[in-house]
């Protein structure tokens, strides 16, 4: 039977609760425990697939295809345990799942309300899979007082009270201000978000507090007297130079051994560290310096782009070397050479989107990298704007184009080089999609198979000929072409196991061209870096001469 540990947010949301949570699921798995993490989100939308990545970042998508919070990319990179449908879920799924019972008549003609159907079905939710692990973590997201995350914060107090004592745990991560004027470090937002969090039957038994340098000990003992922890139970959690530096740094200030010590865990297992002190000397001591440019459309904010960073980062510690991102907007050359933009770069990465807005700087980014020899990894769309590149520059299809860009502007205007993906095999069953389908889980999600081909670069990378990635797309590359562009020297290096859906393309006669059709970033991890990311930085090295 899992212990539970839920995380809670004050004061002031995006203060790390996801990072604290995979932190602290690896200090825990450190110990010999199993761990599994989960998000409860308070907003509306069923998932985060039909959201901007202005509004929310990155899709983090699952092997059992769920459109999920990014934080559950943290999840996974921290501890290895691969997310499921069932560690992540909305206020908008549970109101969805209560009205499709009432709908059915499941309640019996019962007037529905928040308390007990919708915190029952969150209870419900928190519950799946409890027998599997050790831990349950979970976070819940937003800030205590959000009127939306209510019902959440009402589950797991009932939830709490429904186990047996000394069987679940709450931890409250808030902000320290430091005033610079008067030289203070403030502990009243703090005390008043605790203050709000007991208001509503809950009280944290941990604090976690953000901060920009160490908690003086007085200000432990005010916050430990006025919040009602132990002093030992004030955890610091000051700003890092990598947050792959947490694990340790949540070690040196008790945050695993505060836990265990709530659940009366004694004789504490002693942690094996070693994984993350490799992690750490790699990120401090690197032997040189990579630059990659991004070239993409939503570079006004990083975490749009979370998971390929954090991936470019597992690839520089696989490597010995600090890869130094630089966003480039592609829109700044749809219209006008690239060139000036992207020299000086030891490798360029054009990420997946959506719609036409940014495109044509795309393709001159491929093509920028193709003549010039530098290294390039296109991913999603990155692959199709390579493959519409090749078609238009080489192989004479000059109004190659994707049928996306027709769709949206509602006249054909391109020779669609890639179309609106409309069946393809699932397992044991045929998927089929229009374009007249709703957006959300529409797509093609989740885990699929792809076939290399022998004597490839991608199947000198992966060292296999069989690979599984996850994908998150309705577009796809045509086979049709398939011929006239090989002739020209792109290979289809990777197929689906039919031979109907194009998973990866290259240059034959590139340095390092690779575009996939998958996401491999979403698989990447520090201590585990993925090897088209090893792969791409390694010839990002080379490129620079530190090799």
């Amino acid at each position: 039977m899992a212990r539970f540990i839920f995380i809670t947010g004050g004061v002031v949301s995006s203060l790390g609760k996801g990072l604290a949570s995979a932190a602290l699921g690896a200090l825990l798995q450190s110990r010999g425990f199993s761990v599994r993490l989960r998000k409860l989100d308070p907003y509306l939308n069923v998932d985060p697939g039909t959201m901007s990545p202005f509004e929310h970042g990155e899709v983090f998508v699952t092997d059992d295809g769920a459109e999920t919070d990014l934080d559950l990319g943290h999840y996974e990179r921290f501890t290895g345990v691969a997310a499921r449908k069932t560690d992540s879920v909305s206020s908008g799924r549970i109101y969805s799942n209560v009205l499709e019972k009432e709908r059915r008549g499941d309640y019996l003609g019962k007037t529905i309300q928040v308390i007990p159907h919708v915190t029952n079905e969150i209870k419900d939710f928190i519950r799946i899979g409890e027998d599997e692990v050790d831990f349950m973590l979970c976070e819940i997201g937003g800030t205590v007082g959000d009127i939306e995350g209510l019902p959440f914060f009402e589950a797991i107090r009932q939830f709490s009270q429904e186990k047996p004592r000394g069987q679940c745990l709450f931890m409250h991560l808030t902000l320290l201000p430091f005033i610079k004027a008067s030289g203070e470090l403030k502990t009243k937002p703090t005390q008043h978000s605790v203050k709000e969090l007991r208001s509503i039957g809950l009280a944290p038994d941990i604090l976690v507090c953000r901060s920009e340098g160490p908690i003086p000990q007085k200000e432990r003992e005010k916050l430990a007297l006025f919040c009602n922890v132990r002093p030992e139970a004030v955890i610091a959690a000051q700003d890092l130079k990598s947050i792959y530096e947490a694990p340790l740094a949540y070690h040196g200030e008790g945050l695993d051994q505060a836990v265990l010590d709530a659940f009366q865990i004694s004789p504490a297992p002693r942690p094996e560290l070693s994984r993350w002190e490799d992690v750490a000397d790699r990120i401090e001591n690197p032997e040189g310096e990579v630059k990659v440019a991004i070239v993409g459309k939503y570079t006004q904010l990083e975490d749009a782009y979370k998971s390929i960073a954090e991936a470019l980062t597992h690839g520089g510690l696989a490597n010995r070397v600090k890869v130094k991102i630089e966003w480039v907007d592609a829109e700044i050359f749809d219209h006008e050479d690239a060139a000036p933009y992207l020299e000086g770069y030891d490798a360029i990465l054009v990420p997946g989107g959506f719609g036409e807005r940014g495109t044509e700087g795309k393709i001159k980014a491929a093509q920028f990298a193709r003549e010039h020899k530098v290294p390039y990894l296109g991913i999603c769309l990155g692959m199709q704007m390579a493959v519409i590149e090749a078609a238009r520059n080489v192989a004479g299809l000059t109004t190659a184009g994707s049928e996306e860009f027709d769709h949206e502007a509602g006249k054909k205007r391109f020779e669609p080089v890639v179309y609106h993906l409309k069946e393809w095999v699932q397992g044991n069953y045929k998927v089929k999609r229009s374009t007249e389908d709703d957006k959300g889980g529409t797509m093609r999600l989740g885990a699929y198979d792809a076939v290399l081909k022998e004597g490839s670069r991608v199947a000198e990378v992966y060292g296999a000929l069989n690979i599984e990635e996850r994908h998150r797309h309705r577009y796809e590359v045509d086979i049709k072409y398939r011929d006239q562009l090989e002739a020209c020297g792109l290979a289809f290096s990777g197929m689906s196991p039919d031979g109907r859906l194009p998973e990866i393309v290259e240059w034959k006669d590139h340095p390092w061209f690779i575009g996939v059709q998958f996401h491999p970033e979403l698989k990447s991890k520090p201590f585990d870096p993925h090897p088209l990311f090893k792969g791409f930085v390694r010839a990002a090295k080379e490129a620079s001469r530190l090799v």
